[in-house]
């Protein structure tokens, strides 16, 4: 025989998890399509200089949400593998301070696993029709194809090997969606991947640094 207290819960607990199945696709589809909305100005009236003065006024909140954008495919107006870099020599005092060197790396993957993420769920409740035909998603339909191949072959493993890599990056996000991945193990291992990317950006940038003398 169970009490109220103990209904109570679960009722609470039930009750949330309608909620979410029922509002949450709804809610990934509308703050993707403010990001779009975002992308889409911002390449209209920004370019690589923006960014920079984005990231010099309003520091890492500035580069989690451009690499939110660049996370979700929707970063038109700056080169994302310019932003760690530029973000470093804009707000790190010296090359040798690691701890903020760090905290941009890790606010970058986590803003790009956020837009990856948002753009995955897309893929997973629309499908692929309905991706190709939107004119903000420039990725082919031959690309794509291609891209499905990879995860077919190589499953799970691609998504954080192809975000760490300058020409792939976030390119499996969408087969991974297609294929249904768990969500969970989608952010995990597009998360390693990112921070892996945004590392060897960072570390390439230092070098690039030291050896000028700066």
């Amino acid at each position: 025989m169970t009490t109220d207290v103990d209904e109570e819960p679960r009722n609470a607990d039930g009750g949330l998890r309608w909620v979410l199945a029922e509002y949450g696709p709804l809610a990934i589809a509308v703050g993707f399509a403010l990001l779009a909305v975002a992308g889409i100005a911002l390449f209209l009236v920004g370019d690589e200089s923006l960014a920079r003065s984005f990231l010099d006024q309003y520091g890492v909140f500035a580069l989690f949400a451009i690499l939110v954008l660049e996370g979700a495919m929707l970063l038109y107006f700056a080169p994302s593998e310019a932003l760690v870099p530029a973000s470093i020599q804009l707000l790190a005092a010296s090359t040798s301070d690691y701890a903020t060197i760090a905290t941009l790396v890790l606010v970058a993957a986590v803003g790009a696993t956020v837009g990856q993420y948002a753009l995955f769920t897309l893929a997973k409740r629309t499908g692929r029709e309905w991706l190709l035909d939107r004119t903000w998603f420039r990725v082919s339909d031959d690309r794509l194809e291609r891209f499905e191949g990879w995860f077919d072959r190589w499953g799970r493993a691609a998504v954080p090997v192809s975000n760490a890599l300058l020409f792939t990056r976030g390119m499996l996000t969408v087969p991974a969606g297609f294929a249904e991945m768990n969500d969970g193990e989608f952010v995990v291992l597009s998360f390693v991947g990112s921070v892996v990317f945004q590392t060897w950006l960072a570390l390439a940038w230092l070098g690039v640094l030291e050896l000028g003398g700066f």
